[in-house]
């Protein structure tokens, strides 16, 4: 499949870039971030994202949603990078939504609805410790009842701390288990945990919380978790493409107007070469996102491979572009008052999301039975 976009999602991409550049810039960003909103979000941009039927693309169309595929939740999340947006939509419209198609009850796909609108939030609570180890789950859920009992604690849960629902994942005595929970369930403490680019994570705590909304089946929740991983790295990959892209852009305008020794710092050979090298980088990020992606819609079997090499090459590549960015903007792009520093401080947070370039590479190394 050629690793071009096609017609109808160029549209999507310029229509997504539209609204956020209009209604979302880093000037939304740093707002919520001096203000100290107690949100960190903006539920009205999250309404208006429902409005522009963004929030609802991987849904399927009989839930509200716009049926879409992979591809194009990758290019609103690109576009997200390259804006800096807080934004609920890694959380709901990709990790929750995803393992909330797998729901058994229609009470809980109702959910999806509410998520296509932008009305609802919901987080996928899955990490435990300082990095992302999905395989160490260690939350346990002992049958209670006609439900179960949760004992847990988990970290880095996006937006958990304004969920209208929080998704967790938990070890039973049949195997990973998923549980759909309401925040103000007794026994759930919910601390905000502002994360060093102005984002907004959550620290969860479970202690004897007593639950009986299963999603899928009991023992049954490691595929629906899997496949929600899978997409939501390969759209955290989109997101440090559209990062890394954006912080190269402003250098190359700031390449063509800053001037040093009465000449234009642009013409320095050291310097183009240095962004060149920078531009084929990011191309060949581009290529393993939108193959990882391609892989996802087609329903390879190696899509969650594709989507490991999508996001550590991604990550590194987004880390060498802001790195770049800060030093050839001198001294200058040290200051808060420029924007590369922003998007530094962004790419440092979504390479951990989800797993860094190390876990994917040991990942792979494994499979191949290294």
């Amino acid at each position: 499949m050629p690793l071009i976009l096609t017609e109808e999602q160029t549209l999507l991409q310029d229509a997504a870039d539209g609204f956020l550049n209009e209604n979302a810039p880093i000037a939304h960003l740093r707002r919520l971030r001096d203000t100290r909103d107690p949100d960190g979000v903006s539920r009205d941009l999250w309404r208006a994202f429902g409005q522009m039927g963004l929030s609802g693309v991987v849904i399927p169309e009989e839930d509200g949603g716009s049926g879409l595929g992979a591809v194009e939740a990758g290019v609103i999340a690109e576009s997200l990078g390259r804006t800096l947006t807080p934004s609920p939509f890694m959380g709901s419209s990709v990790l929750a939504a995803t393992v909330l198609k797998a729901a058994g009850s229609q009470t809980q796909k109702q959910w999806l609805g509410r998520i296509v609108a932008g009305e609802a939030i919901l987080s996928l609570a899955v990490d435990e410790g300082p990095k992302h180890a999905p395989v160490k789950i260690a939350a346990r859920a002992e049958r209670s009842g006609n439900g179960f009992k949760l004992n847990g604690a988990k970290g880095f849960v996006l937006d958990g701390h304004v969920a209208d629902a929080l998704i967790v994942a938990a070890q039973t005595d049949e195997g990973l288990t998923l549980f759909l929970i309401d925040p103000a369930t007794p026994g759930v403490s919910v601390e905000r945990t502002v994360m060093v680019d102005a984002h907004n994570a959550a620290r969860v705590t479970l202690s004897e919380v007593q639950v009986d909304a299963v999603i899928g089946a009991v023992g049954e929740g490691q595929g629906p978790l899997d496949a929600a991983l899978t997409l939501g790295r390969a759209c955290a990959a989109s997101s440090l493409v559209g990062a890394g892209d954006q912080a190269f852009r402003t250098t190359l305008d700031y390449l063509k107007t800053r001037k040093q020794f009465g000449k234009l710092i642009g013409e320095f050979q050291a310097l183009q070469h240095r962004a060149a090298h920078l531009f084929t980088e990011l191309e060949l990020a581009k290529a393993a996102t939108l193959a990882a992606l391609q892989a996802i819609d087609a329903g390879r079997p190696d899509a969650e491979q594709a989507a490991g090499i999508a996001k550590a090459k991604a990550g590194r590549v987004a880390e060498l572009a802001v790195q770049e960015a800060v030093q050839m903007h001198g001294g200058v792009g040290m200051t808060d008052e420029f924007d590369v520093g922003l998007f530094m401080k962004r790419v440092r947070v979504l390479n951990e999301l989800l797993g860094d370039a190390h876990f994917h590479a040991e990942r792979l190394a494994r499979a191949q039975g290294f």
